[in-house]
Order: structure tokens, then C-alpha cells, then sequence
């Protein structure tokens, strides 16, 4: 018998190695839709019951996602049902913590996406500044928060050696990884932290989340800026990405640089391609077009407070 060539048998194994790439990947949900926890508008704004910011809307939709709002007024039975007919959850923030509607929804979502991964299904959770707070209480079982001054002050990150292997960070470009530890590209407006000390002797914050970057107050508190969970997709941000875009008030020191927005580009892309590897659903496309955020109109508040844009939910 003939021996089969050398070139043959390339040919057969460089299509064998397409082919399996082809089997082995893992499809793509190219409809993503992802829930945006709403907020009281409680000593904030003078009017409506609850809102959401539309930076946040944007931030993901700049990504290729769909926003439907969570109101807080919804029953346990209908979170699950929403839980189940979208692809991921944002909790934002701008207010202080709150022991109130907004924790309970987000202990629900979160509780939610823990069992799902159990069961093998992927269900991201991303919290940003209040959301990341919320987050280190929900994991710890208790508020471990300190004061820091933070309230207004954009920082470089100090990113550990774990973030340049994470997911969150790992497909940022080299460039822009190094001018993110360099230049103050990541605004944050918070007056609480999870400050390092507190952070690594808690045994249930330390084991559920690889830090990926500090950072230091004026007072030379050290705090922790960027988690993601080790077994989980669940990530937080005490800085604020959606801003960078988004947000222009001149009493805010938020960074608009090139390389800040492309931070917030890169952010949001990573997080709703974790969506993407969801595929919960609404029963109808007549329930998901009615669920979604476009039948809200967004209201210029700029005149009246710092926000840019709000969607009024409830």
C-alpha cells in the first residue's frame, strides 16, 4: 500500500483541528439583554419613586445589550420570572448604601445567579460603586464598609498580579492596562470602602473574590477598588466606568480622556459578552418588547442635580 504523503496528512489534521474548534466553541447569544436594578429616589430627586441613570444604559448598550429595567416594586415571583428571561444584571449606584428595597432585590438576583452557576448555567452580575458595596455585604453577611475620602477624586488603579491574568482584565490592551495603573483614568464617588485589612480578614470575602486592584484615599486608607469571583461571574467596581462617556457635570472630577472612555469601552464589552454565554429568554417577543427600557423616555435633569439623564421607573 501506498504511503499516505506528509502534505496529506497535514492537510488532515489542520482540517481536524478547524473542524474541532468549530465543535468545541461555545455558542454566542447574539441578543443579550441585561436587567439594571432601579433606585429610590429618596433624598435625591424631588420627584418620581425610582430611577436609574441613563449612563448605565448606555455603558451597556454601547456594548451590543438591551436594557430592561428592575423596578423595586415587583414580588419575589415576578424577580425570578425576570431572572429567568434576561442574560445578566447590573447594580449600579450613586446613593450611600441602603439597607432598603435595593439591597433585598439585589440579595434576590444575586442569590439567583449563585444557584444558576451551580447548575451550570452562566448568569453574570456586575456591581458598580454602591452595587459593589452591596456585593461585599451579600458575600460577607455583613457591612464591613469604611469611610474613605473618595467622595470626588479620580485615581490610577493599582493592579495586582492576579489582574493581569483575570478575566475582567485579561483581553484590555498592554497600553492600556499600563496607562491605567499610571494616569487617573477611573473617577470614584463613593464615601464607604472596603478597605484591605477588612477585606482579607474576612474569610468569605477573601475566598469568594480575587482582588484586582487597590487603591490609596488622601488619608492613606487602602482600599479595594476591583473584584471578580474566583468560581462565579460575578464582578464589582467601587469606581464609576459609566461616567467617563456619559457624564459632564463640572462639579464631578471625572476623567474624559481617551484612554478613559476606552477603559469604559473595554468594561463594558467584557461584561456583556459574559451575557452573551446566557440564554434565558422571555416566553414572547411581545413580553420582552414590553419589558424593555425604550418605553421609558429619558428625562435632562442636568439643571437640577448632577446626573445628566434619568429613567423614571416607578
Amino acid at each position: 500500500m501506498e504511503a499516505v504523503r506528509p502534505s496529506i496528512i497535514a492537510l488532515l489534521l489542520c482540517v481536524s483541528f478547524l473542524l474541532w474548534d468549530r465543535l468545541s466553541a461555545a455558542p454566542l447569544n447574539q441578543r443579550p439583554i441585561i436587567g439594571v436594578l432601579a433606585q429610590k429616589t429618596d433624598d435625591i430627586f424631588q420627584f418620581g419613586n425610582s430611577y436609574i441613570a441613563a449612563s448605565y444604559v448606555k455603558f451597556l448598550e454601547s456594548a451590543g445589550a438591551r436594557v430592561v429595567p428592575i423596578s423595586i416594586k415587583l414580588t419575589e415571583a415576578e424577580y425570578k420570572k425576570l431572572f429567568h428571561s434576561i442574560n445578566g444584571v447590573l447594580f449600579p449606584g450613586v446613593a450611600h448604601l441602603q439597607t432598603s428595597k435595593f439591597a433585598e432585590v439585589s440579595a434576590i438576583f444575586y442569590n439567583l445567579a449563585l444557584k444558576a452557576k451551580d447548575e451550570g448555567i452562566h448568569f453574570p452580575v456586575l456591581g458598580i460603586c454602591l452595587g459593589f458595596e452591596e456585593l461585599t455585604v451579600l458575600t460577607s453577611g455583613e457591612n464591613l464598609l469604611t469611610t474613605t475620602n473618595t467622595s470626588n477624586l479620580p485615581l490610577p488603579l493599582n493592579l495586582t498580579k492576579d489582574a493581569l491574568h483575570s478575566r475582567m482584565f485579561r483581553n484590555f490592551p498592554k497600553d492600556l492596562l499600563q496607562a491605567l495603573q499610571i494616569k487617573p483614568l477611573t473617577g470614584h464617588h463613593h464615601d464607604w470602602s472596603i478597605s484591605m485589612k477588612n477585606f482579607t480578614n474576612n474569610k468569605m470575602l477573601s475566598n469568594f473574590y480575587r482582588i484586582l486592584s487597590t487603591n490609596m484615599d488622601s488619608q492613606q486608607v487602602e482600599f479595594v477598588s476591583t473584584v471578580e469571583a474566583f468560581k462565579y461571574p460575578i464582578y464589582a467596581v467601587q469606581w464609576h466606568p459609566e461616567r467617563s462617556p456619559y457624564e459632564w457635570n463640572m462639579t464631578w472630577e471625572i476623567p474624559h480622556s481617551p484612554e478613559a472612555v476606552k477603559v469604559s469601552w473595554y468594561l463594558a464589552a467584557f461584561f456583556v459578552n459574559e451575557a452573551r454565554k446566557n440564554f434565558h429568554h422571555f416566553s414572547n417577543t411581545a413580553e420582552e418588547e414590553k419589558a424593555l427600557i425604550y418605553h421609558y423616555p429619558p428625562i435632562y435633569i442636568g439643571n437640577i442635580f448632577k446626573l445628566e439623564q434619568i429613567y423614571l421607573i416607578d
